[in-house]
């Protein structure tokens, strides 16, 4: 099992795949991690291979948030190979949404570790997606960076 020191290197690595996206007020970065301490999969929030990734679909809120794609939910589909039931996910900043959590619940993935940061315009995803992972089974930890 990972142990909170690497919880936290993780979570820093996702900080940094975060940075990746182009979103101008959002940048959220997740990794797959396998029980061994690889990583498995990388994702940043952007819009899908092909579509426009111009910046006037991310001012326009409405379009945007109907176009991209989270971050938990890239990794999960540039997964390569089967998801096990010793797989992380880390994700930075936010907590996973409701629509990520069923994908991650889906996956198999059994442990998700995040950042205690709140957003109060997806407070209500997240507390749903908490219901979610709770009645499923996954672990959801909280880990700040410099513990």
């Amino acid at each position: 099992m990972i142990d909170d020191k690497w919880d936290s290197r993780f979570l820093e690595i996702a900080e940094h795949v975060s940075s990746w996206s182009k979103d101008p007020s959002t940048q959220v970065g997740a990794i797959i991690v396998r029980g061994d301490r690889t990583i498995a999969s990388v994702g940043y929030n952007g819009f899908p291979r092909g579509v426009a990734d111009d910046e006037a679909r991310y001012e326009d809120r409405p379009t945007k948030y109907l176009m991209v794609v989270h971050a938990e939910m890239n990794a999960i589909l540039s997964m390569r190979e089967p998801v096990t039931a010793d797989h992380v996910l880390y994700v930075t900043p936010l907590h996973p949404c409701s629509n990520c959590a069923s994908a991650i619940i889906q996956s198999g993935i059994k442990k998700v570790v995040t950042q205690n940061l709140g957003n109060e315009n997806w407070a209500e995803h997240h507390k749903v997606a908490g219901v979610m992972f709770e009645e499923a089974g996954v672990e959801v930890k909280f880990v700040g960076y410099y513990e």
